[in-house]
């Protein structure tokens, strides 16, 4: 592991620091961290008369990394007023898991805390994957995409080669836009299980209802059932 030299983080944290534009809290912060090809990044907060669109410290490093030739952040030195260490904002951690990862370190006044302690359970890029690599997420063609939350998508139980499968159509309302005529918008693939029909019409609308191999009527839809379909589909 790179060795840390805190005290010249810290040191470079806090010089930033003075820089700080803080006229509303008085409260200025300065960042710096040290990139694994050895060179330091830092940054300090930019506040904004609408309070919610403040500049971290920490944003600043993570600019300033990539606009000086990007890498990993190894470690990260954040300070206040008196130079000494403080801790991240929440969005700021999940700033520093995207840019350092899991054992990037983060100085604390009892020592160095990974950013694993400060943020378990992440977030990060494999959960994107998980979704995008084995759950394609539906899309609504673009022609349609004027009609996305409005009308009913039914989903159907029924036969192909001898199996069951399911298949979804997505028909617009009566009233949904005055003179239009009821009918059907798009018709969906045919699937092999009935949660991905579902999936197929949550993207469309939150209006589903499923009609199993019986016949009987499910609400697959969010919020609660309407009264005219009462029992949620729990396929």
């Amino acid at each position: 592991m790179t060795e840390i030299d805190w005290e010249r983080l810290r040191a470079a944290a806090t010089e930033v620091m003075r820089h700080a534009y803080v006229p509303y809290s008085k409260f200025p912060v300065g960042a710096a961290a040290l990139v694994d090809d050895g060179r330091i990044v830092v940054g300090c907060n930019v506040e904004n008369a609408a309070y919610g669109v403040v500049l971290c410290a920490e944003c600043g490093v993570v600019s300033s990394l990539h606009a000086t030739g990007g890498g990993r952040i190894v470690a990260l030195s954040c300070v206040d007023a008196t130079g000494e260490p403080l801790m991240p904002c929440g969005r700021c951690r999940q700033l520093l898991w995207e840019q350092g990862g899991p054992r990037c370190l983060i100085e604390a006044k009892d020592g160095p805390l990974t950013m694993a302690e400060l943020l378990p359970h992440a977030f990060d890029v494999a959960d994107l994957e998980a979704v995008t690599g084995e759950r394609p997420v539906p899309v609504v063609p673009d022609r349609l995409a004027a009609w996305r939350g409005r009308g009913t998508v039914f989903v159907h139980a029924d036969l192909s080669a001898g199996r069951q499968v399911w298949t979804a159509y997505w028909e617009r309302s009566a009233g949904d836009t005055e003179g239009t005529e009821t009918g059907v918008l798009e018709e969906g693939p045919s699937w092999d299980a009935a949660a991905e029909a579902v999936a197929w019409g949550l993207a469309r609308t939150p209006r589903v209802v499923v009609v199993d191999a019986t016949g009987t009527i499910f609400w697959a839809g969010e919020g609660e059932p309407p009264q005219e379909i009462p029992t949620r589909w729990g396929g």
